[in-house]
């Protein structure tokens, strides 16, 4: 297992807030960077072929299928949580979609994300993540991380080549490093082990090798 979604049961304090989950000060409206990781998974989304749905991706547990009705349900919950709903009010599959209807969907559920996050105030309200209670900001990270590795894993499947915004992805490095850490992988915290990578590889490549992918 290795989604940050998926980090339910991390310890949290008294009052429910992820420890260690307070962002950094921003350079960037985080909410600009979660924008571009929904634009990029929704296009990459748009251009799976029928003939690739039983292929496998990078990511175990997923084919390209599943992984496909996975993001059109993360791309709901991130509108749920930003409203300060319940997030497993959202299941993580859009089951009831047919196959092929993803693409159809994302637009809808983009359309929503940017809706409910146009309000600056949503940086620094606090939110209920799967993971735990998180400021809006890095919640909008969190969330940039997971589209953005399944991104990745659904071009590793289907043979697509994504250009990258390496200015995003670095900044995503550096929050998802502090709150996803390299040690004690397994159980609570559901990545593989970190996988080692030249420091001087592109910045797609870092991120994901974090995530327990190989590039």
């Amino acid at each position: 297992m290795n989604k940050i979604e998926q980090l339910n049961e991390t310890p949290s304090d008294s009052s429910g807030t992820v420890p260690g989950a307070t962002p950094a000060p921003l350079s960037v409206d985080p909410r600009t960077d979660l924008a571009a990781a929904v634009e990029l998974a929704g296009r990459t989304l748009a251009a799976v072929r029928p003939e690739q749905y039983d292929a496998p991706t990078p990511c175990e547990e997923f084919d390209v299928r599943r992984l496909s009705s996975h993001l059109v349900a993360v791309v709901r919950r991130i509108s749920v949580i930003g409203r300060g709903e319940d997030p497993f009010s959202v299941p993580s599959f859009a089951d009831e979609i047919a196959d092929g209807g993803w693409a159809a969907a994302w637009g809808p559920g983009a359309r929503e994300v940017a809706e409910v996050w146009a309000d600056p105030g949503i940086l620094g309200r606090q939110l209920r993540l799967p993971m735990g209670v998180l400021p809006g900001a890095a919640a909008a990270a969190v969330y940039t991380h997971e589209l953005i590795v399944h991104t990745w894993d659904l071009a590793q499947a289907t043979g697509q080549e994504v250009e990258w915004d390496p200015a995003v992805i670095e900044r995503v490095i550096g929050v998802v490093r502090r709150a996803l850490p390299a040690e004690t992988r397994g159980g609570r915290i559901p990545f593989a082990e970190v996988v080692a990578v030249d420091p001087g590889a592109p910045a797609i490549d870092r991120l994901v090798a974090w995530a327990g992918r190989r590039p």
